[in-house]
């Protein structure tokens, strides 16, 4: 099967400063693949060489066949893009803002349009001046541009910044309608809760491709120790002292707890367990309420490979 997207060495410099550094990773057909990182790691630049809005300084990608440097345009005209700042116009209604952008494509159908809006959830609000839209609202309006001429792949960049919880999950409940429509869907995200939603994250940090895999496959090869969630008091004082513990990885608040991931066994010369833990802790004078296992998140997956 041809890939939809391919990557190979992509680089981007700006001047000294590598933005983007050899890039290599593959999707395939129908897949929702998450970019994960935070700000300045290198994703926005990514999205924007493989729409060939940007010049690669080194390597190549092709985007449904096309040659993202030489073919730019035909690129451009077979791709959805939605982009960190919605532009759409303020003083339109969300009906004529979709019919402006439609034009662009050539796409003048008022069936087609209507049926968009419905897609996207924005039924009864085609006569709604944009300005007066919330910023979920908002953000469905922008998603309805970048399918209005139906493409088989999405590049959504950053597409639920801002908005809130409940906003996000019903985006995400319309990203997997589309997938499951046959769309493919590349997104850009620094939230660590929503790249559990793709089938596939990469993971990238300073420009570099950390890793790509599915969520579960991340954290069992990444994230090979134990994880302990210890609830105990003082916290702050507690965190001090589970890091002097053999063979701790890393402590970290996680709101009203501490959360303890251990090295690899292997990696140890002691096991770092309940029975332990508990002990230092009561001899140091600290409260334990109690201390049980735990999962790994994206979230530790990250922090072990940006270490």
């Amino acid at each position: 099967m041809t890939p939809i997207i391919s990557v190979q060495n992509l680089t981007r410099r700006f001047g000294d400063f590598t933005a983007v550094d050899r890039v290599n990773f593959e999707v395939n057909a129908g897949e929702v693949v998450g970019y994960l990182g935070p700000n300045g790691s290198g994703k926005t630049t990514t999205i924007r060489m493989l729409l060939g809005l940007l010049a690669p300084t080194e390597g190549s990608a092709t985007v449904l066949g096309y040659d993202v440097h030489k073919q730019s345009e035909e690129v451009r005209a077979r791709v959805g893009y939605m982009s960190q700042k919605f532009a759409i116009y303020d003083d339109l209604t969300a009906l004529e803002n979709l019919t402006f952008y439609g034009g662009v494509y050539g796409i003048t159908d008022k069936t087609r349009l209507t049926r968009t809006l419905e897609l996207v959830g924005l039924n009864g609000h085609e006569s709604t001046l944009t300005r007066s839209l919330s910023t979920g609202w908002r953000q469905r309006l922008a998603l309805g541009i970048a399918l209005v001429h139906e493409p088989k792949l999405l590049f959504l960049d950053e597409p639920t910044s801002g908005v809130d919880p409940t906003a996000r999950r019903a985006f995400w409940d319309l990203i997997y309608e589309l997938a499951e429509s046959g769309v493919t869907i590349l997104v850009t995200t620094h939230y660590m809760d929503e790249a559990e939603y793709c089938e596939r994250v990469g993971v990238m940090r300073d420009g570099r491709l950390l890793a790509m895999d599915t969520p579960t496959n991340l954290k069992k090869s990444i994230i090979q120790g134990d994880v302990w969630e210890v609830f105990a008091h003082p916290l702050e004082q507690g965190l001090d002292v589970l890091r002097e513990l053999d063979g701790v990885e890393r402590v970290g608040l996680a709101g009203d707890h501490l959360r303890v991931i251990a090295r690899a066994r292997a990696e140890r010369s002691r096991s770092v367990g309940k029975d332990a833990m508990q002990s230092l802790l009561r001899r140091k004078k600290i409260r334990v309420e109690k201390i049980e296992r735990g999962e790994p998140s994206l979230e530790d997956v990250f922090l072990a490979l940006a270490k």
